[in-house]
C-alpha cells in the first residue's frame, strides 16, 4: 500500500522481539512506557539520572515480565559528553535497536528576564540538545531494521507558549519543528512521531527547578497549584502513545488539555492566550 504521494505506507510496529531505548523512565510516563512495552514483548533499555528509582522500575518489569531483557544506564542528558557517551554504550550494548524514546524533561520557572543564559541553556539542553545527539547517534542503527520508530515528547507547551515559559517553550517548540521535519525526511523508511501531553500526572512540576532570579516562594507556590491540575494518568497517556507508535501516527495530543489549546493556537495564533485566559482564568494568575 503507498500514500496518495507515492511514499510507501510502514506496516503498523511489531512490539514483539523489538528493542525500545527510553530516556526519563525513572517516572512518569516514562515508567509507565516501560511497564507497556514489556507487557506487549518488547525488550528495553531504560535511561535516566535517577540511579535509585531506575533500578527500581527495572525491577518491576523483571518481576512483571522476566522473558523481557532489561538494560538500565544511568546520565544526565544536560552534560553533551554523558550524552555521546550514553549513545556508544547503548550501541555497544544492543546490536539491533527498534525504537527510540526521547521522554526525558524538565522544567523551569521563570520568566525570559528571571532566566540566566546558563539556566536556558541547561532546559535547551536537556528538552532539545540530547533528543536530537541521541537521535543523531542511534538513528543509523535503526534504519538497519525495517519499519524502527522514533517518538519525541514535546508538550501543551510545544503547541502554545505561555508567560513564565519561555525556556521550556523554546525547548519543545524546537523538539516539534525537529521531529517534524525527521517525519517528512524518513517517511516510508522510520516511523516519528510527535507527542503531545496536556495535564499528566507525573512529578515535572513538583521537579521543576526555579529560575534564580525570580520570586522563589511565588514561583513554588504557582507550580504546586499547577501540579494540582496535572490528573491525566501517566499509564494512559503512555498507552495511548504505544497505540501512536504502532499505528504510524505522526501526532499524539494527550488529554483535552492539549486539544483545546491546539485549537485556540490555530484559531486565533498571534493572540489565543488571551482566549485561553478566557476561557481558564486562574492560568492567567501573575507568576
Amino acid at each position: 500500500m503507498t500514500t496518495v504521494s507515492g511514499i510507501p505506507k510502514l506496516p503498523p510496529f511489531r512490539f514483539n522481539g523489538a528493542v525500545a531505548v527510553v530516556t526519563g523512565a525513572a517516572g512518569g510516563m516514562g515508567e509507565q512506557l516501560a511497564y507497556g512495552l514489556a507487557l506487549r514483548g518488547t525488550h528495553l533499555v531504560l535511561v535516566d539520572r535517577d540511579a535509585e528509582r531506575l533500578t527500581a522500575v527495572a525491577g518491576t518489569v523483571t518481576r512483571r515480565r522476566p522473558e523481557a531483557r532489561v538494560r538500565t544506564f544511568v546520565a544526565d542528558l544536560s552534560d553533551a559528553a554523558a550524552v555521546g557517551k550514553l549513545a556508544a554504550d547503548i550501541l555497544e550494548a544492543e546490536p539491533v535497536l527498534n525504537l527510540l524514546v526521547n521522554n526525558a524533561g524538565v522544567a523551569l520557572a521563570g520568566t525570559f528576564a528571571e532566566t540566566s543564559a546558563e539556566e536556558f541553556d541547561w532546559v535547551m539542553a536537556v528538552n532539545f540538545a540530547a533528543p536530537v545527539a541521541l537521535t543523531r547517534a542511534l538513528l543509523p542503527r535503526l534504519r538497519e531494521s525495517a519499519g524502527s520508530h522514533v517518538v519525541n515528547t514535546s508538550s501543551l507547551f510545544g503547541l502554545i507558549a505561555p508567560p513564565g515559559q519561555s525556556a521550556y517553550s523554546a525547548s519543545k517548540f524546537a523538539l516539534r519543528g525537529f521531529t517534524e521535519a525527521l517525519r517528512h525526511e524518513l517517511a516510508g523508511e522510520v516511523g516519528v512521531t510527535c507527542v503531545h501531553p496536556g495535564g499528566i500526572k507525573t512529578r515535572i512540576a513538583l521537579d521543576a527547578r526555579v529560575a534564580a532570579a525570580a520570586d522563589q516562594e511565588q514561583s513554588v507556590k504557582a507550580m504546586r497549584a499547577f501540579n494540582r491540575v496535572l490528573t491525566y494518568p501517566a499509564d494512559r497517556a503512555a498507552a495511548r502513545i504505544i497505540e501512536g507508535v504502532r499505528h504510524r501516527r505522526g501526532r499524539v495530543l494527550i488529554a483535552l488539555s492539549a486539544r483545546v489549546p491546539d485549537l485556540l493556537a490555530r484559531l486565533f495564533p498571534a493572540t489565543y492566550w488571551d482566549a485561553f485566559v478566557r476561557l481558564n482564568p486562574r492560568a492567567g494568575a501573575k507568576r
